[in-house]
């Protein structure tokens, strides 16, 4: 687009947006008002949720707010974030805080960074996720949900387990054992705490414009410092137990030792950076898919029965391998739906490093976009009933969308070059443990307990735990 156009463009975006305070260059873009917005800041701390639907429907599809700098844009037009993460996904990058607080745990792993960096370590990365490596996942899910179920016990009279706990549990030993050939079920409740002490705090930093240096001893940083020190032991461990079997693999491990010694020559600190990346990444969103997932079928007979169904008619009692995923659409279908209402990854944000037109607002280079699928995947004007829980949407004939074909409507893994390398593995991981648990066991709804609120920290996570009552189906 050439500078005249941008211009006519920027000038035509104006209409209708009144010249506001509060901002360091013109406002673009209609949006709440400096004093608005402060009377809102204990609104957005108990439901940030509800704050960003509602700016969508005041608003509409691109939202600016008043922050100084940079320029903060709320955009939820579907082909204005498909114009930011595929159509000129070069003219946006990862400089955000989200980001920057993220590397405070993961460090420069392919989470955070950009360019020739993020290519090089994609392609060192991407054959763990190839077909002949996601072939395996489905033995390490049935070994996974059987030690579930093991450590669950007799639950003929009802067992009250947090589903919350139950699923951080099993999606770590999972993503242990496929990328890094490691046992971690041992480790993993010690593991599951130290990731989410560390994102907490990540959390609390990506939410204030100022934070304190990571190096002084406040009370955030010396929880995170204690996370990072089990998180990085127990990547040492793994590192120290594959020395010693060299013949093991093929997995993400052992590709990033070899490219140590390779061509690549890859330093320890990047080895560590993808191997903390995808056990925080890895286990903590497909914990959150399958535990939203367990919620909504526990509230729903229909499903339940539906679910329970197909995995006595495909498993037939036993556990679950990677070629029954095809004969699952049913537990693909909740999984879909779930991470429809409750995307695991429910905010993505960009820096413009040019100017640039989206949904016909002016975005100065510089800006801030944020883009959250929580939103667009609950848009009226793209989804039928968008608030309820309709796994029929998926399934063939469902009618799963309204909106016009290739717009963002639906981006749980987001969209374009930088699409989250693990789908296909957590859609392996997902519906085979959905179909597992619903051939084995029955969920109900706990009585007299509220429903859980969404609480959006790196994930979306319940408030609290997330209990379910367990009873046997057989």
């Amino acid at each position: 687009m050439g500078d005249r156009s941008l211009a006519d463009t920027s000038a035509a975006s104006m209409e209708g947006v009144p010249r506001r305070k509060y901002f360091r260059t013109p406002a673009t873009a209609p949006g709440p008002s400096g004093p608005q917005m402060a009377r809102s800041i204990l609104r957005i701390r108990r439901d940030a949720l509800g704050f960003l639907v509602e700016m969508r429907q005041r608003y509409g599809t691109v939202v600016q707010f008043p922050i100084p700098s940079p320029p903060t844009y709320l955009v939820t037009d579907p082909e204005a974030v498909r114009r930011v993460l595929v159509g000129n996904a070069r003219a946006y990058d990862k400089k955000t805080v989200q980001y920057r607080s993220l590397s405070l745990v993961t460090g420069e792993g392919l989470l955070t960074t950009d360019g020739a960096t993020w290519k090089r370590q994609r392609r060192l990365v991407q054959p763990a996720f190839h077909h002949d490596a996601l072939l395996r996942v489905g033995d390490h899910v049935a070994t996974a949900v059987d030690s579930l179920l093991g450590r669950w016990g007799d639950v003929s009279r009802g067992a009250v387990i947090d589903m919350d706990e139950a699923m951080m549990r099993v999606a770590l030993e999972v993503v242990g054992a496929s990328l890094f050939g490691t046992d971690l079920s041992g480790d993993a409740d010690r593991l599951a705490q130290a990731t989410l002490h560390a994102l907490d705090v990540v959390v609390a930093r990506a939410r204030v414009p100022v934070s304190p240096p990571a190096a002084w001893p406040t009370p955030a940083n010396r929880r995170l410092a204690a996370a990072l020190v089990e998180l990085d032991a127990s990547v040492e461990q793994m590192i120290a137990a594959r020395q010693t079997m060299p013949e093991s693999g093929p997995d993400m491990l052992q590709m990033l030792l070899e490219a140590m010694t390779g061509p690549e020559g890859i330093s320890a600190r990047e080895v560590r950076d993808e191997i903390v990346s995808f056990m925080v990444a890895g286990h903590e969103t497909v914990a959150s898919a399958l535990m939203w997932a367990l919620w909504l079928v526990a509230g729903d007979p229909a499903t339940a029965e539906a679910l329970s169904g197909e995995a006595d008619s495909v498993l037939g009692g036993r556990l679950p391998a990677y070629d029954d995923l095809d004969r699952l659409p049913v537990a693909r279908a909740v999984l879909d739906e779930s991470m429809r209402l409750y995307p695991p990854v429910w905010l993505v944000s960009r820096r413009a490093r040019e100017d640039d037109v989206l949904g016909g607002r002016h975005i100065p280079a510089g800006s801030l976009v944020i883009m959250t699928p929580y939103v667009a995947q609950r848009d009226p004007d793209s989804w039928d009933d968008p608030d309820e829980f309709r796994p029929e949407r998926f399934l063939a004939g469902g009618g799963a969308r309204r909106g016009v074909d290739g717009d963002a409507v639906y981006w749980p893994f987001g969209l374009g070059p930088r699409m989250c390398i693990g789908r296909e593995f957590a859609y392996v991981e997902g519906v085979l443990v959905l179909s597992a648990l619903a051939g084995r066991v029955r969920l109900e709804r706990l009585a007299g307990h509220p429903d859980p609120r969404a609480v959006p920290l790196v994930t979306l996570r319940p408030h609290g735990s997330l209990p379910l009552v367990v009873r046997p189906r057989r």
